[in-house]
């Protein structure tokens, strides 16, 4: 996707990062803008139901596995041993969209806020290793840090600082 406008939230397990995501995600698409995410998963997963036919047609072996309804479609990818693909990979398979917002791919160099929670398992800042992080977001006070701290749960300011930095056109008001 050429010129597409991306914007990432790193941070570690349980630090808010999916809820932080998902806030954004309602107050852009609130906005009128075409929001479209990647999230990273350090795990195997599965959105497929055991016993379900398309689970039975990866089980069979097929690369890739697409369905379809008259509301969505999905495909479904095995690697089957092959490498992780690249992020940029998957950012070519996205439809155009106003912008991305990636959940994880916190090693990727995109700008990225880093949400923190004070009560978070690993409570050691992403900051100071990845100049990508141009923001915190955070449920505690940071006294003495250099980047903009925005409150976890301030999305509308979140937002907006997300949209000046990626060069996100105002939409006209409906």
């Amino acid at each position: 996707m050429k010129d597409v406008k991306i914007f990432g939230i790193a941070g570690w397990k349980n630090s808010g990062k999916t809820g932080l995501a998902v806030r954004l995600v309602a107050e852009f698409t609130k906005r009128g803008y075409r929001i479209s995410t990647i999230k990273h998963a350090h795990h195997d997963f599965d959105i497929d139901k055991v016993g379900a036919d398309s689970y039975r047609h990866r089980e069979a072996g097929a690369h890739e596995v697409t369905i379809v309804s008259g509301t969505r479609y999905a495909i479904m990818h095995e690697l089957r041993g092959a490498p992780e693909p690249a992020f940029e990979e998957i950012l070519a398979r996205l439809a155009p969209c106003d912008l991305v917002l990636i959940e994880g791919y916190k090693r990727e160099p995109i700008p990225k806020i880093e949400a923190r929670r004070l009560h978070a398992a690993n409570r050691e800042p992403l900051a100071p290793q990845d100049p990508h992080i141009v923001a915190i977001a955070a449920d505690h006070s940071l006294e003495s840090e250099r980047l903009p701290v925005f409150d976890l749960d301030d999305t509308a300011a979140i937002a907006d600082f997300i949209a000046s930095v990626v060069g996100l056109e105002k939409k006209p008001t409906p």
